[in-house]
């Protein structure tokens, strides 16, 4: 069975490029919006597995699709929601996550130019994944503060809790690094016990500590 898809964007052209992208990698695009409350109203009606969303929306073009979101997450809370942003803002990713990282994704919109990983992302969060934009993590990373526990990890420590940020599985995490599973197993245990993170019994509940951390 197709994941079935909103889409809320302003740009035409962008909009209807998503539609053709997620269409022809098998996806049912159900609707589209060209402002935030139209875009909670199709959403509603249609409860799509993933509602791809644009942060800036009218009617103020602010945060009117973020918030479109958010409200998304709060009625229709088995269903996903990947957000686009022009910009980085950590507080739109903690905002979004909430306390569940469970079916959430936040990427920057150049993202949507790399179609496989664009695709890969959608597929993620209709799963009930979770996925952050590479860029997004790294930055993140790279604003620690001084003395930051992040400085006890080791390098490859560091590029695990990276892709353990943007949502990656074990398996996953494993083939982006080239590394084997079992050693994935180990560097996770040794970031959490640096970190001081506690057991997490989900890759979700990772990601959501991994960022609460970095908040923190």
């Amino acid at each position: 069975m197709k994941a079935r898809i909103v889409i809320g964007e302003d740009d035409v052209l962008l909009r209807e490029g998503i539609a053709r992208i997620l269409a022809e990698a098998g996806f049912e695009v159900a609707a589209q919006a060209g402002d935030a409350e139209d875009l909670l109203r199709k959403a509603l009606a249609h409860k799509p597995d993933v509602t791809v969303v644009d942060v800036q929306m009218p009617p103020d073009r602010t945060d009117d699709g973020l918030r479109a979101a958010l409200e998304l997450r709060r009625r229709l809370p088995g269903s996903g929601v990947l957000v686009l942003s022009q910009f980085y803002e950590k507080q739109y990713a903690m905002d979004l996550i909430g306390d569940r990282a469970e079916g959430v994704g936040y990427l920057l919109k150049e993202r949507v130019g790399d179609v496989d990983a664009f695709v890969e992302a959608v597929q993620r969060v209709a799963a009930g994944g979770s996925a952050l934009d590479p860029e997004i993590v790294g930055r993140m990373l790279g604003r620690r503060a001084a003395d930051s526990p992040v400085d006890r990890l080791s390098p490859r420590e560091r590029d695990v809790l990276g892709s353990m940020a943007e949502g990656k599985s074990n398996q996953g995490i494993a083939q982006a690094l080239f590394i084997t599973e079992a050693a994935v197993e180990k560097h996770v245990t040794n970031i959490f016990h640096k970190l001081e993170l506690g057991p997490t019994p989900t890759e979700h509940r990772r990601v959501r500590a991994v960022l609460a951390y970095l908040d923190h």
